[in-house]
């Protein structure tokens, strides 16, 4: 009984990793190694956004 409780955690991690692989096999990534466009500066997404949903409109 205890070699069954240290074998099939085991066997099940196998079993994860082997799915693993070949799920990266099945779908592989193809945009990996592409980067952001070099227009964008990294911070301007963030800078660029409205203000949040709760803050209410200036008054005029």
């Amino acid at each position: 009984m205890a070699m069954l409780a240290v074998l099939i955690p085991l066997l099940m991690l196998g079993v994860v990793l082997v799915l693993g692989r070949y799920e990266e096999m099945l779908l592989p990534q193809e945009d990996a190694g592409r980067r952001e466009p070099a227009g964008v500066p990294p911070g301007a997404a963030a800078t660029a956004s409205p203000a949040p949903a709760g803050t209410p409109a200036p008054s005029p």
